[in-house]
């Protein structure tokens, strides 16, 4: 097992609570049996001090052990969770002060109750196994929960991108597009950018980019079937990447290859500044209370909207999540992005992020999601529009009041599909939800307009209470099952009302 200092420092610690409360010893017991003092035991025990060769052959005289069994780094079988959470270093590659969290403390918090806190670690473990649960995903996840903490708004990269784009000389409306970002990348860091020879490198067919550093510059590839707009956002990435100088790194677009937390949180960092220059908030905001103020739901403003800027749905809806929070204090929103092959009934949730996720529900794993989302019917409207038509649609836009069948909370969903046309590859929904309270309906004009559809909605099918659905896809099991608990509850619990009344009589 390979742990950096501090952890086997911690291990040492926990071996020697778990051996002295084994024996029944106070810290004052073990103190008198080991000639230690009580203040470098309990140090010892939280992991802040690892003793000398003498006083370790102390500590196991007065524990009944050996030498060579307290310094092996091998715990009991109670603490296992313990030692493969820090044999997988998760505690190292998080930088848990950007959650909030000092990391003695923490050490702090298993030493303090071992047995207990092992426990409940074996939970998550064995939950995220059962779940298939990979390290990658872990990092997605606290990735994600960093977002959310921050309303996915970072004004430190907001205010870098407008730097970055004063010192380019960059202002009024001008817009970056593909050419201006190459020159940057050529002339400011020594870029070589090529595109990609399939024909040489056919492994390399579905990578969308790669940087290949070399000492005279990075050398990067780009896939030549991808579009302007998708070509733009790789290059202002990578303009990211140095302008923050942001070292630990992806090299490809498959985040999947991600070695450590701080390369996920890095390529989110290089992401959102690669959006912040595309899609400057000086302009956007302007726009967005423009659209707000409109008194009649106008799809055709959105896509404008994405024109201009030089961007896909996707980049364009996400960006605004960054703005909405902050500038407009609507903080209660979600993203969604579905994919979905044409003519199935399948849909794959393929990246969420929540902002205030006590309204919102979240992907479930082995359940259907509610056939009357906007996300999963504009992708069925795409492809029976463009089954019909000899020019297909490349992108649709559409809005509906969400109101959810449990709760009575209503949402405005904007979503946006985009097909993929000839290609083999999937359609693909992007989907923002505003939660609608007092605040938001101040600020969007649109709400009271008649073409804008309201339906009754619910999370999955599984769970759903609308019993007369026509577009169900699963008989409400989890909803059943809970209803059957709550009856035997109540029932149990009239028994023992029963039980205790007529003792007491």
């Amino acid at each position: 097992m390979a742990l950096n200092p501090d952890n086997i420092k911690l291990v040492f610690g926990l071996k020697i609570k778990q051996l002295r409360l084994d024996r029944a010893l106070s810290l004052n017991d073990l103190s008198q049996k080991s000639g230690l003092s009580i203040s470098y035991i309990n140090e010892i025990e939280k992991g802040k001090k690892y003793p000398k060769a003498d006083k370790i052959i102390s500590l196991a005289h007065a524990l009944g052990t050996d030498y060579d069994s307290l310094v092996s780094l091998k715990l009991s079988k109670r603490l296992e969770p313990i030692s493969e959470l820090l044999s997988s270093n998760i505690l190292t590659e998080l930088p848990l002060d950007i959650f909030g969290i000092d990391q003695s403390n923490l050490l702090e918090m298993l030493s303090d109750a071992p047995t207990k806190v092992s426990a409940f670690i074996g939970t998550l473990i064995e939950i995220s196994r059962n779940y298939n649960m990979s390290v990658e995903q872990f990092y997605f996840s606290a990735l994600r929960t960093y977002q959310e903490m921050h309303d996915n708004y970072f004004e430190e990269i907001e205010n870098a991108a407008e730097q970055f784009l004063s010192e380019k000389g960059v202002d009024g409306s001008f817009i970056l597009d593909e050419a201006y970002l190459i020159a940057v990348l050529r002339k400011t860091y020594n870029y070589e950018i090529e595109q990609i020879d399939k024909i040489a490198h056919p492994e390399l067919k579905a990578v969308r980019s790669l940087t290949i550093p070399q000492p005279g510059g990075p050398r990067l590839l780009v896939n030549g079937s991808l579009t302007p707009v998708q070509k733009s956002f790789i290059y202002g990435r990578e303009i990211g990447y140095q302008y923050l100088k942001l070292n630990n790194r992806l090299y490809t677009t498959s985040v999947l290859e991600a070695d450590s937390f701080e390369q996920l949180l890095n390529n989110f960092k290089a992401s959102y500044f690669a959006s912040a220059i595309i899609i400057r908030r000086s302009l956007l905001i302007p726009k967005l209370k423009e659209f707000f103020n409109l008194k009649i739901w106008q799809p055709e403003q959105l896509l404008g909207m994405i024109d201009h800027f030089n961007t896909t749905p996707e980049s364009f809806s996400y960006r605004v999540s960054n703005i909405l929070p902050k500038h407009f204090g609507i903080n209660q929103i979600f993203f969604l992005r579905f994919n979905n092959f044409a003519g199935q009934n399948k849909f794959e949730l393929t990246k969420e992020m929540h902002i205030a996720r006590k309204h919102i529900p979240h992907s479930v794993k082995d359940e259907h999601y509610c056939r009357r989302w906007l996300s999963l019917t504009i992708l069925q409207d795409l492809a029976e529009q463009n089954q019909e038509t000899k020019n297909p649609v490349n992108t649709l836009c559409k809005a509906q009041i969400s109101k959810y069948a449990d709760s009575g909370e209503e949402y405005l969903m904007v979503s946006f599909a985009k097909s993929s046309l000839n290609s083999p590859n999937p359609n693909v929904s992007v989907s923002m939800g505003i939660f609608l309270n007092e605040d938001s309906r101040k600020i969007i004009g649109f709400l009271n307009d008649p073409d804008l559809r309201l339906r009754l909605v619910n999370e999955t099918c599984e769970r759903c209470t609308l019993f007369d659905c026509k577009e169900r896809m699963a008989a409400p099991t989890v909803l059943q099952r809970r209803h059957k608990n709550e009856e035997l509850k109540k029932r149990i619990a009239t028994l023992l009302n029963s039980k205790l009344n007529s003792v007491s009589l």
